[in-house]
């Protein structure tokens, strides 16, 4: 995971960029000699391994140069802050990739919770199809048992599970009809009744299978 600010950078580079900036607004002077390794890493509180490393980036970058029997010279003011310039970028692209990993973490969570909230709603729904009562409708054939004998004759929720909410009869409609009204030829009767009754119904009322 890239650094998020200033102190997770490491160490040596902390160090290289502090130099650098004393470099950029003219604390050490071009040509200034700096403090030997084992005096630098005492200011820093380091290991001298540290100040090597941090020497040797600014070297690469040309802001010092580290002469053998002269020690840390400073060479190239420019090069300071074109290095801290090229820093800065560099720990601000981090930043962004950092906080672009943070999205895609937070997309990846909130995608989860869509699905699993899609989930739930699926299984609500084939559960409701099962338990929500459906209205249909049957129409008595001419040659329908049911034919002259009322809808308390006939027991229809008994052998259907389904309920006669309306009987339209010659363009007129009944509802909540008389249990003593009696089927017709041609009545369409309205009913309502669980999911899987319509086959009941259709065989009931005409001797008829879907």
């Amino acid at each position: 995971m890239p650094p998020k600010d200033f102190t997770e950078i490491p160490r040596y580079e902390q160090i290289a960029v502090d130099i650098a900036s004393k470099v950029a607004n003219g604390e050490y002077k071009i040509g200034a000699k700096l403090y030997g390794r084992s005096t630098l890493a005492g200011q820093y509180n380091v290991s001298p391994e540290t100040i090597r490393r941090a020497m040797a980036l600014l070297q690469s970058v040309g802001v010092v140069q580290v002469a053998a029997g002269r020690g840390i010279i400073v060479i190239n003011r420019e090069a300071a802050k074109q290095y801290l310039e090229n820093f800065d970028q560099r720990k601000g692209l981090l930043q962004a990739q950092q906080e672009f990993s943070e999205l895609l973490e937070k997309r990846r969570e909130l995608d989860m919770a869509i699905e699993n909230q899609i989930k739930k709603i699926m299984t609500f729904s084939s559960r409701l199809i099962t338990i929500l009562p459906r209205v249909e409708e049957v129409v008595v054939g001419d040659d329908s048992p049911l034919i002259n004998k009322s809808l308390k004759d006939v027991n229809f929720r008994l052998h259907t599970d389904a309920t006669v909410l309306a009987v339209e009869r010659m363009g007129e409609e009944y509802l909540s009809p008389d249990s003593d009204m009696v089927i017709q030829p041609g009545d369409i009767l309205v009913y309502i009744g669980p999911e899987g009754c319509k086959e009941k119904v259709d065989l009931f009322v005409n001797n008829e299978k879907l």
